[in-house]
C-alpha cells in the first residue's frame, strides 16, 4: 500500500521547486501510507562540500550528541554549517573526507545515531507521520533542486520509526537514494550474503537491500540502466522502484507488474507515482500519463 513518487525538472534549473512538487504528489497519496513519510532532494551542486544529514536518536541529549558529531566531523575534514532541527543534525564537510569512514565514525558515538544521507547534492529528510508533517517540521516545500524522490509508508512487517522510513540512502555511497513499493522475497538470502562481506544493515525493511544492491552495481562502474537490468535478474518478488543519483533518475518494474506505477514525460519534467492522482494534483496541464509495464525500466539524465 505504500506510495512512491519521483520528479525531474528538465529546464536545467538547479533551483526548481522540487520539494513543493514532491510534497504535493505525496499529499495526494497520503491515504496509501500514514505511518511515515520522507523525501530525497538533489539540490544545487556543491562539488567541494558534502551535505551530511544525521539522525541523533529517538530520545536523549540531542544537543550533546550534536556536539560530539561535529567534533568527529572536524577530525575527518573541514566541517561547518552546523544546524539541528528536532532529531536531525545537518552539517557540511569537505569532500576530501571518506564518506564511509565518516559515517562509521559518527555512528560509533551512540547506538541511536545514524547517518541518513551524504551527498554533494542529496539530502534526505524523513519522519514518522503523514507527508504534511515533513513541511511543518522541516520546511520541505522550500527545498530547491533538480530532481527528487518521495515515499509515504504503510508498515506491513517492520516497525514504524525514522530509520525504517524511506527514502533509503546506500550507506557509504554519496548521492544515491531509492524508494520502493513491494516485497523482495529473496531479501533474507541477499542480506546474509552481504552481511558475510561485512555490510551493516540498519533496519528489517526489505527495501534497504535495494539501496545496497544498487550501490554495489554502481561501484563496479555501471550506470543506473545496467544496474536496473541486473536487478531484474537477481532480485525476486514484486517491486516498483525509483532510484536517483546526482546525474541519473529512473525506475524499474518487477517481472509480474504486481505493484502499480505510472509516469509522464514532457519537455518540462518527468514525473512518476504509484497513482495518477499524484501527478494531476501537483502538476496541472495537458500531458499523457501511462502505466509502466512488466520488466520495464527507464533512466533519464539530469
Amino acid at each position: 500500500m505504500c506510495g512512491i513518487v519521483g520528479y525531474l525538472d528538465r529546464t536545467n534549473n538547479e533551483h526548481a521547486p522540487v520539494g513543493c512538487v514532491i510534497l504535493g504528489m505525496l499529499d495526494a497519496l497520503g491515504c496509501r501510507g500514514p505511518d511515515s513519510a520522507g523525501v530525497a532532494v538533489f539540490g544545487p551542486s556543491s562539488p567541494e562540500r558534502f551535505a551530511v544529514r544525521v539522525k541523533l536518536g529517538d530520545h536523549g541529549d540531542f544537543a550533546g550528541r550534536a556536539e560530539q558529531v561535529f567534533g568527529v566531523a572536524q577530525s575527518c575534514g573541514a566541517a561547518g554549517a552546523l544546524s539541528t532541527t528536532g532529531p536531525y543534525l545537518r552539517l557540511e564537510i569537505d569532500t576530501a573526507a571518506d564518506p564511509r569512514k565518516l559515517a562509521g565514525a559518527i555512528e560509533n558515538l551512540h547506538p541511536e545515531i545514524e547517518v541518513v544521507s551524504i551527498g554533494c547534492k542529496l539530502e534526505i529528510v524523513k519522519q514518522v507521520g503523514s507527508p504534511r508533517h515533513l513541511d511543518e517540521s522541516y520546511g520541505v516545500s522550500k527545498f530547491q533542486g533538480t530532481h527528487g524522490l518521495g515515499h509515504t509508508r504503510l508498515s506491513t512487517e517492520s516497525r514504524v520509526d525514522l530509520s525504517h522510513s524511506q527514502p533509503f540512502w546506500a550507506h557509504g555511497r554519496p548521492d544515491l537514494a531509492i524508494v520502493h513499493n513491494g516485497h523482495i522475497t529473496n531479501y533474507h538470502q541477499l542480506r546474509r550474503r552481504y552481511e558475510q562481506h561485512g555490510v551493516r544493515f540498519y533496519t528489517e525493511n526489505d527495501s534497504e537491500v535495494i539501496a545496497i544492491y544498487l550501490a554495489g552495481q554502481l561501484s563496479k562502474g555501471a550506470g543506473l540502466a545496467c544496474a536496473f537490468q541486473a536487478m531484474l535478474r537477481e532480485l525476486d518478488g514484486s517491486f516498483s522502484c525509483l532510484a536517483a543519483t546526482a546525474e541519473e533518475f529512473g525506475f524499474v518494474k518487477d517481472p509480474f507488474a504486481f505493484k502499480p506505477l505510472v509516469f509522464a514525460e514532457t519537455d518540462r519534467f518527468v514525473a512518476l507515482a504509484t497513482e495518477e492522482i499524484a501527478l494531476r494534483s501537483a502538476l496541472p496541464g495537458d500531458y499523457v500519463v501511462r502505466e509502466a509495464q512488466v520488466k520495464e525500466w527507464r533512466v533519464w539524465q539530469r
